[in-house]
């Protein structure tokens, strides 16, 4: 089976702290934790971490964080042929501050203003699964419209005239509460089931295709065999956000292309997000397969 994610790569420092720091001040920390990041390109490290055949596709620049990303990529065995370093591009670079005393994350990015909207060199090999994240859209577009037969994931974290586009050429749009609410005009904050049933349904007669609305630690909402229904996440003490959602859907992506069906593919990406949050980092916070379905077993 052969995977691509095809998206934002960028090169993440997290800083730890059990504090969320004051302005004009001076502070020390521990060791930093630094790797590559970006939402497609963390759910691309997940599926090739856990033994897919997984091509990655995007942009960094031909610099040292370039370098040290595809680098990344490499120590889990994903195929880097289609990730471009390009000279005079600063690769971006996202810097976070963990704050573990309540498990929040705030993350500044900087990018250099290059936009990428389709790569130099178009994957143009056959997929079972693409995940995509919205970037470098005439590749996604591209690349979707060659393998209409892949089985496909938008990880649709935010709501622009991309994401409205290649929302309606993939398999499964799963996207952020905060999309769905700025989509729709209604509030979700308190996860009222009546509006979560209204929303669902102007996005499936919009998009036509397979939704899921992601809740954060309130799980995901969905409709299976005509039934409307709230997957809950598993409970778990929060130190570090940073990259759950991207885990989330690189598990999603990874179980419905292994026959998973859609309750278990949601409720076993929802175990493995939450496992991750009781980790530093994004990428470092991956769990291993084998202990997400231990962790299933055992409830």
């Amino acid at each position: 089976m052969k995977a691509l994610a095809l998206g934002h790569s960028t090169f993440d420092i997290t800083l730890v702290t059990d504090f969320y720091p004051e302005e004009n001040l001076k502070y020390r920390l521990g060791n930093n934790i630094s790797c590559g990041g970006g939402p497609a390109s963390n759910g691309g490290y997940l599926m090739a971490k856990w033994g897919l055949d997984t091509s990655i596709a995007g942009v960094v620049g031909n610099d040292y964080y370039g370098k040290l990303v595809k680098e990344d990529f490499k120590k889990v065995g994903a195929n880097t042929k289609y990730l471009e370093l390009v000279d005079g591009h600063s690769t971006d670079s996202s810097y976070i501050i963990a704050n573990t005393s309540n498990g929040s994350r705030t993350i500044l990015t900087s990018r250099d203003g290059m936009v990428f909207d389709s790569l130099n060199n178009n994957p143009n090999e056959k997929y079972d699964i693409i995940l995509i994240d919205g970037e470098h859209y005439k590749s996604c577009e591209y690349v979707l419209k060659n393998n209409l037969n892949a089985i496909s994931v938008l990880d649709a974290g935010r709501l622009n005239d991309k994401t409205r586009r290649l929302g309606r050429l993939v398999t499964y749009l799963v996207c952020s509460h905060d999309f769905a609410e700025e989509f729709s005009g209604i509030s979700l904050e308190k996860k009222d089931i009546k509006k979560l049933k209204k929303v669902y349904e102007m996005l499936r007669d919009y998009f036509k295709t397979n939704i899921i609305i992601t809740l954060e630690a309130s799980g995901s909402f969905t409709k299976i065999n005509n039934k409307y229904k709230i997957i809950p996440s598993i409970k778990v003490k929060a130190v570090d956000a940073t990259g759950a959602g991207d885990i989330f859907h690189g598990a999603f992506a990874y179980f419905i292309s292994n026959g998973y069906n859609l309750e278990d593919a949601i409720r076993l990406s929802s175990i493995t997000g939450a496992i991750s949050v009781t980790r530093i980092g994004s990428r470092n916070s991956i769990p291993t397969l084998k202990e997400v379905l231990e962790y299933d077993k055992s409830k």
